[in-house]
């Protein structure tokens, strides 16, 4: 049997069913959530657990808990509900100012407050009815970015992470080191050398596959820091360093963010840090598309602002 023939006897409406179930793990839930009876979604789980034969929730105690197959096939499920909405919500002709379609992306809290900040106001002045949806990214995201950019928009993240996807250059940027006043002999003095290779550091995304350039760096110079602390935040990072005798690491762009925090001020590397170059990545599925070929465009003209901005004395 030809898959076009499997697909025909497929009722799409049972992917909905599905992923409600999945994410509620309650057939109760689930039909609240989808505004059906409950017995509506019964019948829908029973053809499940015939199509998979799985159960797929299983009862344990008073609750129910999704099987082993359950929890593989929740990631497939939302992917596949989320592809099969886009298709649906395409238009053959497209107005800015009249769509009401979100882009997803994903991304740190760095590039949000930056690029993506930038963007959704530029989408606000232009297409009112457009919304954005920042999802911040882990390393896990990171590593599955050919999969999971098939059911996302985007992917804020500088060069050396991904490869072999579509993508647009956004701004270069650099790095500079946060400190506490406090522990400051002479205020604004500058970091040394043997600053960074006694004090302690805090550290962002500090794992084998999540890091940021200007730590691989410093290991390259033969510097291994002294870590206390690393958190998955670069706007946290700062509250972290505070009151203590620390070095943090962040983006020259987020200077006025840090110094918003009190006690704390920014200084210069000792080094001269290779710069970051910020991009947006996609999935190749969506490289025809009208509607994300104008949302790239839209972070294009967003980078090209930030680039001007950081340009100026």
């Amino acid at each position: 049997m030809t898959d076009h023939a499997l697909l025909s006897r497929l009722d799409l409406n049972l992917l909905v069913s599905l992923d409600a179930l999945l994410t509620e793990r309650s057939v109760t839930r689930a039909a609240e959530r989808l505004r059906l009876s409950q017995p509506a979604l019964s019948a829908s789980l029973a053809r499940l657990r015939t199509h998979f034969d799985d159960p797929i929730l299983a009862r344990r105690g008073n609750t129910y808990e999704l099987t082993p197959f359950a929890v593989r096939l929740a990631e497939h499920t939302t992917v596949a509900l989320e592809a099969a909405r886009r298709v649906f919500e395409s238009q053959a002709a497209w107005d800015p100012a009249e769509s009401v379609r979100e882009f997803a992306i994903y991304g740190s809290d760095y590039g949000f407050v930056t690029v993506g900040r930038l963007a959704s106001r530029l989408a606000a002045e232009r297409a009112p009815g457009v919304r954005f949806r920042f999802m911040l990214h882990t390393p896990a995201i990171v590593d599955d970015a050919a999969n999971r950019l098939r059911s996302a928009d985007g992917m804020i993240i500088p060069h050396g992470h991904l490869s072999d996807l579509p993508y647009t250059d956004l701004w270069h940027d650099d790095w500079i080191a946060v400190v506490a006043k406090s522990h400051e002999s002479e205020e604004g003095a500058d970091l040394t050398m043997e600053d960074f290779a006694t004090r302690p550091f805090v550290m962002t995304y500090q794992s084998r596959s999540a890091f940021t350039s200007v730590a691989r760096q410093l290991q390259q110079l033969g510097i291994e820091p002294r870590t206390e602390a690393v958190v998955e935040s670069f706007l946290a990072l700062p509250h972290f360093v505070a009151g203590t005798n620390r070095v943090g690491l962040v983006q020259s762009a987020l200077a006025p963010v840090v110094a918003q925090t009190e006690g704390i001020r920014t200084a210069k590397l000792p080094f001269e840090a290779t710069p970051l170059v910020n991009a947006l990545w996609w999935h190749p599925a969506h490289e025809r598309d009208p509607e994300h070929a104008w949302m790239r465009q839209l972070f294009e003209e967003a980078g090209r602002l930030i680039a001007g901005d950081s340009a100026r004395p």
